[in-house]
């Protein structure tokens, strides 16, 4: 079950065509992530920033990871919703070269990333969710 601030989020995302009007995320880009939950198997919805299917599994940068991340570990065929576009996706977590490449790209559009980078002492894993649609 959703906080009311979460499906009052996905709401606002829904009747907006893909945009916050309101709230701390007012103005950005949104890409609603539902993932497969890994130990119950329940469907969730996640929103997450992100305009290209890249996502960073940052949790504000607390010492674990965010349970989304956790669902599409276990389940990588996800559902996201980009404006009025939904789809199936395939989400891989990025290495190397690539991972750093993309994170640097990621907090070029949302400088929080690393920040949260900085008070974490795991690497903040980067996403990418290939649309299978």
């Amino acid at each position: 079950m959703l906080a009311d601030e979460d499906q009052e989020q996905i709401d606002q995302l829904r009747a907006n065509h893909g945009t916050i009007v309101e709230g701390l995320f007012q103005g950005t880009p949104i890409l609603l992530l539902i993932t497969i939950g890994a130990r119950s198997g329940k469907t969730r919805v996640n929103t997450r920033e992100g305009d290209r299917y890249i996502v960073a599994a940052s949790k504000l940068g607390a010492p674990e990871y965010p349970a989304w991340y956790h669902n599409l570990i276990a389940n990588p065929v996800v559902t996201v919703e980009v404006g009025p576009e939904r789809c199936q996706a395939r989400a891989s977590v990025a290495q190397g070269s690539e991972r750093d490449q993309l994170f640097d790209a990621h907090t070029t559009f949302w400088p929080n990333i690393a920040e949260y980078q900085r008070h974490t002492t795991h690497v903040i894993p980067v996403v990418i969710l290939d649309r299978v649609c």
